[in-house]
């Protein structure tokens, strides 16, 4: 690991680490509205920093099990956990510990027994091969370093025929930030890939019947709210599929 990616981690879990001690987030142009989710525990609310809607596009079913990658506080994995019902689980991993242990005490304060969280870096999963059928995740992948190391990890943990759908943050042109900038990783932006990009990790990870769909952005009538969307990065979703009968690989070959 280089001595920038080392920074890029630091300040990423400085920042969402003060985020699940302070609960003050930062609005952006791009975040997808939460209000409409009261029966979420509002401890999970309260830190709440995605950019789309990956649960709803998951069309999760009663006895899945469910991997959010990035799942700090926890409001996509209780959601989530509620669709699943008690015969499913949903495991939430993030590198965050203040994000972890906020989530593991909102899961106990409401008696939440089918999610648990597991602390690690998206891009190691401490998640079995082939034991999940479903990954989400909602506006963290921007934040890695090594963004085709998360997805074949993503690979390697889903079943056969399991799926993917990740709201992210992508580039539309060249993103005018300094990329070196450490705090504008941490922001979504500086971490973003064009589109074609991202897209080529994805199906380079083995991943097939891959769709892109733009996210509807929140307005939000703030100056500095609206000053992340000066860069030319946009929200959208990402959903495809591992072969069915697939091998649990790392890569595929091209």
């Amino acid at each position: 690991m280089t001595s920038d990616e080392n920074a890029i981690r630091k300040a990423v879990k400085d920042h969402y680490g003060q985020l699940a001690q302070t609960g003050n987030r930062r609005e952006c142009c791009c975040s997808s509205n939460t209000a409409s989710q009261d029966d979420i525990p509002l401890e999970a609310r309260q830190v709440y920093a995605g950019c789309g809607l990956p649960v709803e596009a998951a069309q999760l079913g009663e006895g899945e099990v469910v991997l959010d990658l990035g799942s700090g506080g926890g409001l996509d994995a209780f959601k989530s956990s509620k669709l699943v019902g008690e015969s499913g689980l949903v495991i939430g991993v993030d590198a965050t510990p203040e994000m972890i242990w906020r989530a593991r005490e909102t899961a106990k304060k409401h008696q939440l027994s089918n999610v648990e969280f597991r602390l690690g870096e998206i891009e190691h999963l401490p998640v079995d091969s082939g034991s999940v059928d479903v990954v989400i995740s909602n506006c963290v992948i921007n934040l890695a370093p090594d963004k085709g190391a998360v997805f074949r990890e993503a690979f390697r943990v889903l079943k056969p025929g399991g799926r993917l759908i990740i709201s992210d943050m992508v580039a539309e042109g060249a993103p005018r930030i300094d990329r070196s900038d450490p705090n504008a990783w941490a922001e979504c932006i500086a971490g973003a890939l064009p589109r074609d990009e991202y897209v080529a990790l994805v199906e380079k990870a083995g991943f097939e019947d891959i769709k892109v769909k733009r996210n509807a952005i929140e307005e939000i009538d703030n100056t500095e709210a609206q000053s992340c969307c000066d860069h030319e990065v946009t929200s959208v979703t990402v959903i495809a599929m591992k072969p069915n009968g697939g091998s649990v690989g790392r890569e595929r070959l091209s």
